[in-house]
C-alpha cells in the first residue's frame, strides 16, 4: 500500500523529473473552480499543453455524485482509458474525489496527487483513501486506492485563506497529538499569525511522515490506522449537521471541535490528564472559536455518529488517548458520555 510521497520546494522540476519516466496514452488534470485560476498557472507549461483539464465546481458540498458523473462522463467522451493518467490538483475534494473517479473509470487509472491546501496535504491526499459524500453523509461512498505519487509543495499556499489555512493545521495538530509531547509542543509554537512557510515546511513533512507511518502498518484501518480518527467521529456529525442546515463548516474546523469532544471523554474514561486537556481545548477554542448549537440538537448529533464507518455495531466508535501519543483505539462512547461531551464543547468549564 506505500505511494511515493515528494515534498518539494519547486512543483515544476519534480513534475519534469517524474514525468521522464512516466508512460500513458493521454493526460488529464483535474481542477475546481479556485485551483483552476491560482493554482493551475503554477504548473509546467508543457505538461498543462498536453493536458485535457476537468473542471468541478469547488467546496466539499460539491464533493458528490454529481459531480463524479462529470469526471466520468468527460473522460469517457474524450477517450480516456485505463493507460490515462489524471492529476488531480486541489483540497481535499480534489484529491478525494478524483482518486475515486480514477480508481473505478475502466475499473482504474493512474492518478497523482498535487494537494494544493495544508489540509488536503496533510489529510486527503495521503493513506489512499478516496470517496464522496452521499445521502448527506460524510465519504459515505468510496474505496482504499493509492495514488502513483503524492507530490507535496508550499508553494500553493500562499494562494490559502486564513480560514483555508488554520483547516489544514487542525489536521497537524491531531496527528501531533497521537505522537507525543515534542510534536504536540513545536506545533503550540509555531506562529499562526505569520505563518513562516519555511518553518512550516519541517513541521509539514513530520505530521505527513506521522500520517505515513500509521497508514503503511494498517493500510485497510483494521487496527493502528484507526488513530487518525481521533476527533473524527465528533468532527464528521458536526460536519454533516452544519450541511443539513445549510451553514457549511471547514473539515479541519469541525475536527478541531470534535478533538476537544473526545478529548473530554479520553480524559472520563482513559485518565487523559487533565492539564493537557486544559490547553489545548484553551488552544483549539482560541483558534478555531466554537460551533453553536443547543441541546435540542442532541439527538440528531448522536445519530449522525451511528451512521459514522468506524462503528461495527450499533455502539459509537471512538478513538482515545490516555495521554498524548498513547492511543486506545476501538473504544465506545455511550450516549450519555457523547451527550457530557456535548455539554462540556458547549461550556469548556467543566474542569
Amino acid at each position: 500500500m506505500t505511494q511515493p510521497l515528494l515534498i518539494t520546494h519547486k512543483i515544476s522540476e519534480t513534475l519534469t523529473q517524474l514525468f521522464d519516466g512516466l508512460k500513458f496514452d493521454k493526460l488529464f488534470i483535474l481542477t475546481d473552480t479556485e485551483t483552476n485560476r491560482y493554482c493551475l498557472p503554477l504548473m509546467n507549461e508543457e505538461i498543462r499543453e498536453q493536458a485535457q483539464i476537468i473542471t468541478i465546481k469547488n467546496g466539499d458540498v460539491h464533493k458528490n455524485i454529481e459531480s463524479m458523473s462529470e469526471v466520468w462522463e468527460y473522460l469517457s467522451n474524450n477517450g480516456a482509458t485505463r493507460r490515462s493518467l489524471m492529476i488531480n490538483l486541489g483540497g481535499g475534494m480534489i484529491t478525494d474525489l478524483g482518486g475515486f473517479a480514477a480508481s473505478t473509470f475502466k475499473r482504474g487509472m493512474t492518478y497523482i496527487n498535487i494537494p494544493t491546501t495544508l489540509l488536503g496535504s496533510v489529510d486527503a491526499a495521503v493513506g489512499g483513501k478516496t470517496g464522496i459524500n452521499f445521502n448527506g453523509l460524510k465519504n459515505e461512498v468510496g474505496v482504499f486506492s493509492n495514488a502513483k505519487y503524492v507530490i507535496i509543495t508550499t508553494e500553493f499556499f500562499h494562494t490559502l485563506t486564513n480560514t483555508e489555512f488554520l483547516s489544514g493545521y487542525s489536521e497537524m495538530i491531531k496527528h501531533a497529538l497521537i505522537d507525543s509531547d515534542e510534536t504536540w509542543n513545536a506545533i503550540l509554537h509555531y506562529n499562526l499569525e505569520e505563518k513562516n512557510l519555511d518553518q512550516l515546511t519541517p513541521l509539514l513533512g513530520k505530521s505527513v511522515k506521522i500520517k505515513e507511518r500509521i497508514v503503511n502498518s494498517d493500510p485497510y484501518e483494521k487496527g493502528l490506522r484507526k488513530a487518525l480518527n481521533l476527533g473524527h467521529t465528533f468532527g464528521h456529525a458536526f460536519e454533516s449537521y452544519a450541511m443539513r442546515i445549510h451553514k457549511e463548516v471547514p473539515h479541519g474546523y469541525a475536527v478541531a471541535w470534535g478533538i476537544v469532544c473526545e478529548l473530554y471523554i479520553s480524559h472520563k474514561k482513559q485518565g487523559f490528564p487533565v492539564t493537557k486537556l486544559r490547553e489545548a481545548v484553551d488552544f483549539i477554542k482560541t483558534i478555531y472559536g466554537s460551533f453553536y448549537f443547543t441541546c435540542n440538537e442532541y439527538e440528531e448529533l448522536y445519530e449522525l455518529m451511528t451512521h459514522d464507518k468506524k462503528n461495527e455495531s450499533q455502539d459509537v466508535n471512538v478513538t482515545l488517548l490516555s495521554d498524548i501519543g498513547e492511543i486506545q483505539i476501538n473504544q465506545v462512547a455511550t450516549k450519555n458520555e457523547i451527550f457530557e461531551a456535548l455539554d462540556f464543547f458547549r461550556e469548556c468549564n467543566g474542569f
